[in-house]
């Protein structure tokens, strides 16, 4: 139980912290906030995917329960989440410095930042694809491997955010340094594994 536990912690912490860092239109709209306001608006922004990504995973969670024979699905949903997971891993190996770019923005930021994460893929894919299937495994599918995943997801995702948030408003120039591609390029190894395991997972449910 200790190590599913610890398990658990560790990809929930893993997978939210690449979600927090990645490039992509919320963190471009967190930085953007802060700069031309303050960090408390760019921490508005940060906190979108706890009101946006419950109905999300909801519904993936109805499509997964609507489904008689499940392990055959899950089995092709965790190759494709391995896949989905390779990509992800690709794209923060491949992130520089100059990947950042900081577009102007008008306020209402939480705003914004709900109907930014809604319009975005990214939530619908990882949950369709890697999340609820992780959430539904033998290996997690308990109330307290669930909550620990979730709560460490979220812990990750909305708190990088709004370090980052907190990070720029103090000095702006620090996003811009080397230290921002070496974390995500070791993220990216970490997708890698992730990305093993769940490919690795797949073909037992398929083959064994």
């Amino acid at each position: 139980m200790t190590s599913l536990l610890i398990t658990q912690i560790l990809s929930g912490s893993t997978l939210g912290l690449f979600a927090g860092l990645a490039p992509g239109p919320m963190l471009a709209l967190v930085l953007a906030q802060t700069v031309q306001y303050s960090a408390g608006e760019g921490i508005k922004v940060a906190t979108a995917p706890l009101i946006t990504d419950p109905p999300i995973i909801a519904l993936a969670c109805i499509f997964f329960l609507q489904v008689a024979d499940i392990q055959p699905f899950l089995a092709v949903l965790s190759c494709i989440g391995a896949a989905y997971l390779g990509y992800l891993g690709l794209e923060a190996m491949r992130i520089t410095d100059a990947d950042l770019d900081i577009p102007q923005q008008k306020p209402k930021s939480l705003q914004k930042g709900i109907l930014t994460n809604f319009l975005n893929p990214h939530p619908y894919l990882f949950w369709f694809s890697v999340g609820v299937p992780l959430l539904f495994s033998s290996d997690t599918n308990t109330a307290l491997g669930a909550a620990i995943f979730l709560g460490c997801f979220y812990l990750f995702l909305v708190g990088s955010k709004m370090a980052l948030a907190l990070l720029v408003d103090r000095g702006k120039t620090l996003i811009q340094t080397r230290i921002y591609p070496w974390i995500m390029r070791g993220l990216g190894i970490a997708l890698w594994i992730f990305g093993v395991l769940f490919l690795l997972k797949g073909l037992r449910m398929l083959f064994l």
